[in-house]
């Protein structure tokens, strides 16, 4: 116990001191691991199980498939310029009213994170294209950065979120371990199209309250998002409102209605996701050679980056595990009074 709550803190601390997560994870791990074989706490022979952790719970993973074709499909709509082309059309509907735009910068990001599901390219494109603007207006900056930060992580709940894959597996393996516990081998289990269905409400309900928030503080505190914008001469077209709008919700309908309905996996629609992304670039005149090696390269680095976080976290869980640490925090969840409902409310506040 006393070694696996030391790791845990030790991956904590070093977080915190702006050490990658993915050298922090390993690292950290057999760090610890190396100690606690010093006092006879740990048995070095686990370590030995590491290459075939890595080759069949990370490399070989059909699920784990998805995540570099979802992440080059939102590189290909970054830089096809979709959030600009959104955003210019949805403050021309919605910026004449006090709070328009900060309004059209959620719906953008809800939009972005569908069709993209990569929350930092989100975040980096929205704070460039609206932030300035925001401010120029005379919005509060903790409002102004506060509506670009949460509009940019929608992403990561709203399908088809890179992280919901991530869980997909995990969760997959956890929920058929406890059922098998449980004496039940034949139980269905949870597939990403699962996560994705039980995402989408909740994610759209975050929408919703982003804007009602953003509506309610027009009402009470006016100043926070600056003077009403003067009228416009230009007036918003219908028509070129839908042409901006229905390819990138095309695009998600195909995606994630493939897999809820179980017509595709998550690799093959990722697949599908990644060519109509790249069609829908070349029909916006905004792919050529140059954007599409920036595309391939940038989706190629942060591919890297979440497989080597994966490793570490696998090496992590084998260490913890090494020490019983998953024994005591069963035990732990267990004897919390209330429950398994008081179980449920610690891990969602962690």
């Amino acid at each position: 116990m006393l070694f696996s709550l030391l790791l845990f803190v030790a991956v904590i601390l070093a977080l915190l001191l702006g050490y990658p997560v993915a050298l922090t994870l390993g690292g950290m791990s057999l760090l610890v691991a190396g100690v606690g074989s010093l006092f006879g706490m740990f048995d070095t022979v686990l370590l030995s199980a590491i290459p075939s952790r890595i080759y069949g719970s990370v490399l070989t993973n059909e699920i784990l498939m998805a995540v570099p074709l979802f992440i080059f499909m939102g590189m290909v709509l970054e830089r096809a310029r979709i959030a600009e082309d959104l955003l210019d059309n949805l403050s021309l509907l919605f910026g004449q009213q006090r709070g328009g735009l900060a309004i059209s910068v959620i719906l953008v990001g809800m939009l972005l994170g569908a069709s993209t599901g990569i929350v930092g390219a989100t975040v980096v494109t929205l704070g460039l294209l609206s932030l300035p603007t925001l401010l120029k207006r005379g919005s509060d900056h903790a409002l102004a950065t506060g509506v670009v930060c949460a509009s940019g992580s929608l992403g990561q709940i709203i399908p088809p979120s890179i992280v919901l894959v991530l869980l997909g597996d995990v969760l997959a393996a956890a929920y058929q371990q406890a059922q098998t516990t449980m004496g039940q081998f034949n139980a269905d289990t949870v597939s990403v199209g699962d996560l994705f269905v039980g995402a989408l409400i909740p994610g759209l309900l975050l929408v919703g309250g982003y804007i009602v928030y953003i509506v309610v503080v027009s009402l009470l505190k006016p100043d926070a998002l600056g003077p009403k914008p003067p009228p416009r001469d230009e007036q918003v077209s219908m028509l070129k409102l839908l042409g901006v709008l229905l390819p990138p919700l095309l695009l998600m309908v195909l995606v994630l209605g493939s897999i809820i309905v179980g017509l595709a996996s998550p690799t093959e629609a990722a697949g599908v996701g990644a060519f109509g992304a790249l069609l829908l670039a070349w029909a916006r005149k905004g792919l050529d050679r140059k954007i599409l090696n920036e595309a391939i390269q940038r989706a190629a680095l942060m591919s890297a980056m979440v497989f080597l976080i994966l490793i570490g976290a696998s090496i992590f869980s084998l260490v913890f595990r090494g020490f019983e640490g998953d024994e005591w925090v069963r035990d732990f969840l267990h004897d919390l009074p209330g429950g398994k409902y008081s179980a449920l409310l610690l891990v969602m506040l962690v």
